[in-house]
């Protein structure tokens, strides 16, 4: 199971099941319901977020209950910023050139 931030994001289900914690706490049936997938399959996608700290798991009577830990998303921010710089420079150095060739 992996634990790596990054080898966790990389599964589009998991980043799926993320994005909808976004909105609030839901229960695995809530988020299993939104997807083609048994809820065997999902819990196993939850359990690989719960291991890797991007998830927390609130059990209230029979059901349990999923919310985001943002926190270790801070990895992928961190990781990210460079990128950003890099991507921010090159648009400029596009713009300028496009400014360039219209003559303004």
């Amino acid at each position: 199971m992996p634990t790596d931030v990054f080898g966790v994001l990389a599964n589009p289900v998991r980043r799926r099941l993320l994005e909808s914690l976004r909105e609030g706490p839901r229960s695995t049936g809530e988020l299993a319901g939104m997807f083609d997938l048994g809820r065997p399959a999902v819990s196993e996608h939850l359990a690989v977020l719960r291991t890797a700290g991007l998830v927390r798991e609130e059990p209230r009577g029979r059901h349990r209950f999923y919310h985001l830990e943002p926190a270790r998303l801070a990895e992928v921010s961190e990781w990210l910023h460079p990128f950003e710089h890099y991507w921010k420079q090159r648009l400029q150095a596009l713009s300028d050139l496009l400014d360039e060739e219209n003559g303004t």
